[in-house]
């Protein structure tokens, strides 16, 4: 029997650092990343001990016959008591029905000859008549407490199973747990009386640690029934080694909770530390323009700045800061999101690029938007608008380089009617009105999607005359007003002929400022804080078209808009090559994990070699050493390379290194980090 304690402590290194993104929405949610090696952990744990495999067998403990007799002569004394009602005999346990080899103390038993059923005791109450007993006792649901209640309807330590709910088949949390004291259930939860309280537990464990899908009816609903339940098949230690199964996993459990808060600690840590450390290059001062116009500095990593020309040496020291643990600070998807903002920040507060003093000021360029606007009020094209608010030394919030303007967002729309509009009020626009082909609308859908060409809503020719002001064009620029509000999507020239619907604001921008820079600018911190701030709504946060049209914001000069763009574009390109080799090196150290519990189980790893067909590790994968490996005696594999002149595909190294699949990764992981071999290339991982 493995050595479970040294399965988890010898390879902590692969528990903690198996890492998956859940699939949080909305600004600021929390619980981004779910710990799937600690998660696997304790599903291992699990699975061991009611596989035999956790603890030592004992010659001197008495079999679990012993105890299925004391269960039956309890049951029969139950039933004469009338307690609880006799149990019709269940089938016979077939060979195809055990799931597992067990040791040959152990004993297969289903659920209902082991367990007193009490079902019939529960009562459910409705949330309305709980508000008028509200007490001091738990009232028990399918996953757990929902309420407290005046009354209690049991007084002794029960087994109570999740009856229904979805719970049954995600397993977010335990469907199996005890009640202790005085409580109440409702008919949500099955409940259930053993032998003692140590077997209660033991049940619960066994229950937690197997697959429940073939005893489970209904997909809206899930139910697992009193018969279905009945009929799962349970193995069965004896008495004395369940207390020590129970013991161990409490042992084990409670190291994996050490492990998950240490973990999670360590990288809030981590977190806490990039953001810092990159807010310095946010409060470093602005540029000193330079008379050429030539690029920044170039520093590790392709990350651009302007050290050269800052008016103070913070921006280059805190640059040179990041730059020198580039490797060791962006290596969570978190800290590449925020490396990632920060670019955008510093490319809208004037940092990321040098300023040219042969540059056209911005304040030249926005006079000439306002003089082309004055002529064609002059010419009558266009109306007269009321004019924008003056913007006032309060309204600047950071201080701009020299040639930089502020300006209201009104104030970049093209010179025509409807420049900046947004879609119609919802009852202009119901589904009802919905045709099956004909002019497009555009939503939110589009936008978030960053793809023009989903979506199959559309209105007939009558009804897009009507909403004629709301049209779109190529290349006007689509913003998200509800939710994800300044999200944006810019039209192509082949975009379909249609209109937007309420959720969005359409701006036809003017040809002189860049589209890519908007996108930029409300992607930012520096706007994003402000639309939100602006926002209303209680359930998710709403722009108005009104506030959209005051927004401040600043304006580079018309030569430097690209420079930014293209800088942006570089270093975005950057972090997501940066966050492909993270997500690349996180799925390999999931599949570590994954042929880890499949060895310690004694099963054969299933798939492996498919799932990792796509990823970083694949076995198809080109390995080559490197210059650092001297015939080092740690490098296995760097010297099976090494024969097969330098470079050689994995799965012939694997195959020479005779080492089973979770051992050969874990090894392969080591020399990389090592230096002893090279990461295979991003086009070798597909």
């Amino acid at each position: 029997m493995s050595n479970v304690n040294n399965l988890i402590t010898d390879n902590i290194d692969v528990w903690t650092s198996a890492i998956k993104k859940r699939n949080a929405t909305g600004r600021g949610s929390s619980k981004k990343i779910e710990l799937t090696g600690i998660k696997k952990l304790r599903k291992l744990i699990l699975e061991l001990a009611v596989r035999g495999k956790l603890v030592s067998q004992n010659v001197k403990d008495q079999p679990a016959s012993t105890l299925l007799e004391r269960i039956t002569e309890e049951r029969e004394h139950l039933v004469a008591l009338k307690k609880i009602k006799k149990l019709n005999q269940l089938p016979v346990i077939t060979d195809e029905e055990k799931p597992f080899d067990i040791p040959t103390s152990w004993i297969f038993k289903r659920f209902g000859d082991l367990m007193f059923n009490r079902d019939g005791e529960r009562k459910p109450v409705s949330a309305s008549e709980r508000k008028g007993i509200q007490g001091q006792y738990d009232y028990y649901g399918a996953s757990g407490v929902i309420d407290q209640v005046n009354d209690f309807l049991f007084d002794k330590s029960l087994l109570l199973i999740g009856e229904d709910g979805a719970n049954l088949i995600s397993r977010s949390t335990p469907i199996a747990f005890l009640a202790h004291g005085k409580y109440w259930v409702n008919n949500h939860a099955h409940v259930l009386d053993g032998i003692t309280t140590e077997f209660l537990e033991f049940i619960a464990l066994h229950i937690n640690a197997i697959s429940l899908e073939a005893y489970i009816t209904g997909t809206a609903q899930p139910k697992m029934n009193q018969a279905k339940m009945n009929s799962i098949v349970l193995a069965v230690p004896p008495e004395a080694e369940q207390h020590r199964i129970v013991a161990k996993v409490d042992e084990l459990m409670a190291l994996c909770d050490e492990l998950e808060q240490q973990t999670e600690q360590s990288l809030t840590a981590h977190q806490t530390l990039v953001e810092t450390l990159l807010a310095t290059l946010v409060d470093a001062k602005p540029n000193t323009p330079s008379t050429q116009n030539s690029g920044s500095s170039s520093a590790q990593n392709g990350l651009t700045t302007n050290a050269e020309e800052c008016t103070a040496n913070d921006f280059q020291e805190n640059w040179q800061r990041i730059a020198d643990h580039f490797d060791t600070l962006f290596t969570t998807e978190s800290s590449i999101e925020s490396l990632k903002q920060t670019i955008l920040q510093l490319a809208v507060m004037g940092k990321l690029v040098p300023q040219n003093t042969t540059d056209e000021p911005a304040s030249v360029l926005l006079g000439k938007i306002a003089a082309e606007k004055a002529q064609l009020i002059a010419d009558k094209k266009i109306k007269k608008q009321k004019p924008l608010p003056a913007i006032t030394e309060k309204d600047k919030t950071l201080e701009l380089p020299n040639g930089w303007e502020w300006s209201r967002f009104e104030g970049i729309a093209k010179n025509e009617k409807n420049a900046l509009k947004a879609g119609p009020f919802g009852s202009a626009l119901k589904k009802s009105m919905y045709v099956e082909s004909g002019y497009k609308i555009y939503g939110q859908e589009q936008v978030i999607s960053g793809n023009e060409n989903i979506g199959d809503y559309f209105v007939d020719e009558e009804k897009y005359q009507s909403l004629i002001s709301c049209k779109v064009q190529p290349d006007d620029m689509l913003i998200s007003l509800v939710g994800t509000i300044g999200k944006v999507l810019v039209l192509s020239d082949t975009c379909h002929a249609g209109i937007i619907n309420p959720r969005l604001v359409k701006l036809s921008l003017n040809d002189s400022i860049s589209k890519r820079y908007i996108q930029i600018l409300l992607g930012s911190k520096l706007i994003q804080d402000e639309l939100f701030e602006k926002s209303h709504g209680s359930t998710m946060n709403v722009l108005n078209l009104g506030l959209l049209k005051q927004l401040i914001f600043p304006v580079p000069c018309t030569e430097e808009q690209p420079r930014i763009v293209a800088k942006v574009d570089e270093l975005m390109a950057l972090c997501d090559q940066l966050k492909a080799r993270l997500s690349d090196a996180q799925t390999t150290q999931v599949h570590l994990a994954d042929a880890m519990v499949s060895n310690a189980l004694g099963q054969k790893v299933k798939n492996v070699e498919t799932k990792v067909e796509t990823q970083t590790m694949k076995i198809t994968t080109a390995l080559s050493v490197t210059e650092q490996y001297i015939n080092q005696d740690d490098g296995l594999l760097s010297s099976l390379i090494k024969n097969e002149d330098g470079e050689a595909d994995a799965k012939v190294v694997w195959n020479k290194s005779k080492l089973d699949l979770p051992s050969f990764y874990k090894q392969l992981k080591k020399e990389i980090e090592t230096g002893y071999i090279n990461s295979p290339a991003k086009a070798d991982f597909e």
